[in-house]
């Protein structure tokens, strides 16, 4: 048996953003620094005490200010120390705050760091030296410049300030009040989250979802168009009344009336007979599927794990185990799982020895070069997990923002449902919980809760006001500042740039400016389309791979999105034969010069790859430009950008007879010179293949 059977009170308890400002809407504009660039001296190694990682995340003393184990000493005392930092996403700061947990006075200048690795000052202090409060939070405040901030760079004169100095944490904010407390003070009780708003009552959804059968789990796809849930005992399970689940699904008919399809079964090889099937979370396509249970070969189901189906011409495919090393759950009948929309990170909520006590959540990672196989799960941390049960994850498709169900934390009911945000890359650093208050907890049944991508509206399960009592699924729009973070829903087809035929095949998206993959996907068997999820913040480069193809890549800026939207973008491959031509559309340079911006990068390094892998390829760079200006001086920056490219290429060991180039201007132009929307289609860089 697991969560999906399970007669368990799912609602909602409160625990303060105590070290955020004092507001929810405020919370979404504060980041804390996710990633360590460069540090100039370190007491310690890794994630040990003291350690340079310490800064990353929340401030960790508490109260706010005290000396502590968990913060950054620099080993050194004299005038050249610093640390740098990067944030998850870019914004338009407007502050920086940074924590002095002990001998505060000893920084000298603060600088912030741009999307294009440029270095703006904003603090300056020729004079440190030791201030008369034990500790200090360093705010500095500034008008939002036309730059996006993506990381911070902090001085320090640490011979001024005798003694250990120690930094605990480092912050940016879009917003100029104040980022934290000088004391943490948890809030107490239900009252506590009263200021927890949505815009409307619970909305059943109608006969054509719910039953007087038993409907819940609801997983909503991330686009918002397909709702999968489980329906237990239901005559139209196919194992029939006794049946004690199968997953069913419906579509949405109207947005504008929120009407949805009569549901239907999913059928085999999903649901079987006489077992509990359930869905526990949708790929972004709705091609891939996380089931709970292993489907064994013989006909039968082990609870004790999960599976992996994916959609084909044929339908869904036999669910496939997912591996998980050292998968150990001490609870028999319970167990969670959820696929981030990513596809990089897979929750579960289990009972481990390292545990609290009861189920908690872990995540586990794709092992690198596998199929099918995670890494061991590491826990989610103090700030996520009680010492009861934990369970019931569901990861907003940010990749930031987590829901999940505690018995441990109070509230109105045996369980409630609760939020956190994820504050740095580690997995283990997370904002307090809070409750989502009254209207969706409450003492009756109320569980799994799941947000598409435009984050407007939430479902979940109650028994209030169910069909003949039982328990159904309803709808609940959130209010904006309760909402995840904003996204950029991405959907096109992966064509053959020569015949335009679709192309079963992977899509891979990064982050240009850090060159970290970000997720990936497949493509519907069928016509070739894909589906993305990209949170707002940061420029995305993405491409689709096949056997045989080489990828054009195409790029999306969404650093400034502050609203849900969708966009519709195609992508080619070319097959590699010589003679073909490959745009290479993720390469970057300063207007009007030929200098390779960081954000180049992972493109470059792709076409290095490529060369190594096949070492009697040669190719030929092409330079274009749109029609503007001079036509000598575009013809000499054409050429002058291949000569840069090349020039890369030969600083990570391709040999310079290996690629030949050629600078055209604007002589050779793809689109119209009339408008800046075509025009920039001209700006470009190519190689065709002269040799494999």
């Amino acid at each position: 048996m697991n969560n999906y059977l399970i007669k368990r009170l799912l609602t909602a308890a409160p625990l303060a953003l105590g070290l955020l400002a004092a507001t929810s809407a405020q919370a979404q504009h504060v980041q804390w620094a996710a990633r360590l660039v460069a540090v100039s001296s370190q007491k310690a190694d890794g994630k040990d005490p003291f350690a340079p990682s310490q800064v990353l995340g929340v401030p960790n003393a508490l109260p706010l200010g005290q000396i502590s184990n968990e913060a950054w000493i620099p080993r050194k005392e004299g005038p050249n120390e610093f640390i740098e930092v990067r944030f998850a996403r870019s914004v338009a700061a407007q502050q920086v705050t940074i924590v002095e947990n002990f001998n505060p006075g000893s920084i000298t200048k603060v600088e912030l760091v741009d999307t294009k690795g440029v270095h703006h000052e904003v603090y300056a202090n020729a004079n440190p030296g030791p201030l008369p409060e034990p500790s200090r939070t360093l705010e500095v405040k500034f008008p939002a410049a036309e730059y996006r901030t993506l990381g911070v760079k902090v001085y320090m004169n640490t011979a001024k300030v005798e003694g250990i100095n120690q930094l605990d944490a480092i912050g940016i904010a879009d917003v100029v009040s104040t980022m934290v407390k000088q004391a943490f003070t948890g809030e107490k009780g239900p009252e506590a989250v009263k200021s927890s708003q949505f815009d409307s009552s619970l909305v059943n959804l109608g006969p054509n979802v719910n039953s007087r059968y038993v409907d819940t789990h609801p997983v909503i796809s991330p686009n918002g168009r397909t709702l999968y849930f489980a329906r237990e005992g239901n005559p139209g399970n196919v194992g029939g009344n006794r049946d004690p689940q199968d997953v069913w699904y419906s579509t949405l008919i109207s947005g504008k009336n929120k009407t949805w399809s009569l549901a239907k079964n999913m059928g085999g090889p999903i649901n079987t007979p006489d077992d509990p099937n359930g869905l526990a979370s949708v790929s972004a396509n709705g091609q891939s599927a996380i089931l709970i249970n292993i489907y064994n070969r013989d006909g039968t189901i082990d609870p004790q794990g999960c599976s992996l189906s994916k959609r084909t011409r044929m339908g869904w495919t036999q669910p496939v185990k997912q591996e998980i090393k050292d998968f150990v759950n001490l609870d028999k009948e319970h167990v969670d799982f959820f696929l981030a929309t990513s596809g990089r990170a897979l929750l579960m909520a289990v009972e481990r020895p390292e545990g609290r006590g009861g189920q908690d959540l872990f995540v586990s990672f794709p092992v690198p070069e596998t199929t099918n196989t995670w890494s061991k799960p590491i826990s989610l941390g103090p700030n996520v997990n009680t010492d009861k049960s934990d369970f019931a994850p569901f990861l907003a498709a940010d990749n930031k923002t987590l829901y999940f169900a505690s018995d441990g934390r109070g509230g109105y009911g045996k369980s409630d449902i609760f939020y956190t945000k994820r504050l740095d890359d580690s997995w283990t650093n997370w904002s307090p919980p809070r409750n989502l208050g009254p209207v969706v907890n409450s003492p009756d049944f109320d569980a799994y809760y799941t947000i598409s991508a435009a984050g407007q509206d939430a479902y979940l399960v109650s028994s209030r006001n169910g069909i003949e009592g039982s328990r159904d699924i309803f709808r609940i729009s959130l209010a904006p500042a309760f909402q995840p973070e904003v996204v950029t829903l991405v959907t096109g087809k992966v064509l053959d740039v020569n015949t335009g035929k679709p192309i079963r095949a992977t899509i891979h998206y990064e982050n240009l400016l850090t060159g970290e993959e970000i997720g990936v996907a497949e493509t519907d068997p069928v016509d070739g389309s894909y589906t993305i999820v990209l949170p707002s913040g940061v420029q995305y480069g993405y491409r689709a791979e096949a056997k045989g193809y080489i990828a054009e890549n195409a790029n999306l800026d969404v650093t400034a999105k502050d609203k849900y939207s969708e966009q519709k973008q195609d992508l080619f491959l070319v097959p590699f034969n010589v003679g073909q031509t490959v745009k290479l559309n993720n390469i970057f340079f300063q207007q009007s010069k030929y200098y390779l911006t960081t954000s180049s990068y992972p493109e470059l390094l792709r076409l290095i790859r490529i060369m190594k892998d096949y070492p009697t390829v040669e190719i030929k760079l092409s330079g274009h430009t749109d029609n503007q200006g001079d036509p000598a001086l575009n013809l000499k920056l054409s050429q002058d950008r291949v000569n840069e490219v090349k020039k890369y290429l030969g600083s990570h060991g391709i040999k310079g007879e290996r690629v030949t180039t050629e600078g055209f201007g604007d002589t050779k132009p793809l689109a119209s010179n009339d408008q800046e929307e075509t025009r920039m289609k001209n700006r470009r860089v190519e190689f065709t293949i002269t040799k494999k």
